[in-house]
This record gives C-alpha cells, sequence and structure tokens, in this order.
C-alpha cells in the first residue's frame, strides 16, 4: 500500500510528479501555496498579485520541470516566487521592502496569523515591533520562524550566504527584544 500523499515528502511528490503523477504537483501546490502566497504579499504589498506570483511560480516549475536537489524544494518555489515579485515591483517602479502590514487584513491572513499569536494585544505589539525593524532582518525572521526553513533554504531564497542569515537573525532577535522591552514585554511567557 502506497504512502499517502500528504505523508510524502515534497522530494517525492516532486519526483512523482516528474513520472507524471499530476496529483503530487497538486498536492505540492496546496502545501505550499498559502504560505507562499502570504510571504510574496510581504513583497507586493498586494494580496492579487502575489496569488498570481504563486500560481505563476507553480507553473513554472511545471513547465520546465527543473532538477531541484534533495530537500530543496521549498526553498526553490521561495526563490522562484520572490524573483517574479521584485521583477514585478521593479516593473511598477514601486520598489517596495518586505513588509508584514496589513497582514491581516484578509480573513485568511487573519486566520493565519491568530494560530500563531492568540492574545490581540500581544499581536499588536509584535506588529508594532516588527515594523520597527528592518525590511531584509524582517524578512529573515519571517522565513526563519513563520516559515520553518533552514538557514541554507533561506540564505538561498534571499540571494545571501547562511553567514549573513545568521547575522541577520541575531540582529534582528537582539532589536525585537530590546523594542519588545519598550512594550513591557519581559520574557515570552508574559
Amino acid at each position: 500500500m502506497g504512502m499517502n500523499s500528504s505523508k510524502k515528502t515534497d522530494d517525492a511528490l516532486y519526483a512523482a510528479f516528474l513520472q507524471g503523477d499530476s496529483a503530487s504537483y497538486d498536492q505540492l501546490m496546496i502545501r505550499h501555496g498559502d504560505s507562499l502566497t502570504f510571504y510574496l504579499h510581504g513583497i507586493t504589498h498586494d494580496w492579487h498579485d502575489a496569488e498570481d506570483m504563486m500560481i505563476e511560480a507553480f507553473a513554472r516549475i511545471m513547465a520546465k520541470r527543473p532538477r531541484i536537489g534533495e530537500g530543496a524544494f521549498k526553498a526553490y518555489i521561495y526563490k522562484t516566487g520572490r524573483n517574479l515579485a521584485i521583477r514585478h515591483a521593479t516593473r511598477m517602479r514601486n520598489r517596495r521592502s518586505f513588509s508584514l502590514d496589513d497582514l491581516n487584513t484578509e480573513p485568511a491572513a487573519e486566520e493565519y496569523l491568530e494560530e500563531r499569536v492568540t492574545d490581540d494585544e500581544r499581536k499588536k505589539i509584535l506588529h508594532l515591533c516588527l515594523d520597527r525593524i528592518e525590511p531584509e532582518l524582517k524578512e529573515t525572521m519571517w522565513l526563519i520562524y513563520f516559515e520553518e526553513m533552514t538557514y541554507a533554504q533561506a540564505a538561498e531564497v534571499m540571494k545571501v550566504n547562511t553567514r549573513k542569515i545568521d547575522y541577520s537573525l541575531a540582529k534582528a532577535k537582539k532589536i525585537m527584544r530590546e523594542e519588545l522591552r519598550k512594550e513591557g514585554i519581559h520574557s515570552a511567557y508574559q
């Protein structure tokens, strides 16, 4: 009996897709589509553009069928989406940087964030503090903590080396701790 597709790794699903199993491609899109859309919204600041770019990123994989290293599918799809979003921003002459602003304006985004932050007041404070962090540092935190990428995957997405990810994450955490203290939060369990 075969393994349930929801339990298959990205590598197994992608290999099955390359062998002609379109259901495996669909499963990859279901698994990563929403989180990629949220990430792309941070670059585009537009939910519809972000969704279009998510679809285009997956369409490019379907059309090109690239070789993707073991354990690298998520980083590959995020890198593809990020490249599309940056090109789009350049074309629109709207070089806005990564932002978490307005993530809670759409019902799906609100539900997504509510799973991570249940207390409204803490959520407001968290967003206030995140808004004070440089966009590159905020993007690094997003990829590592919200998307649960490895340093190598985040580095590939952001086109930097892992030392830069490590440095950015350390700096972001230090700034976040300082900003949270300013708001009266001295412990993650408060």
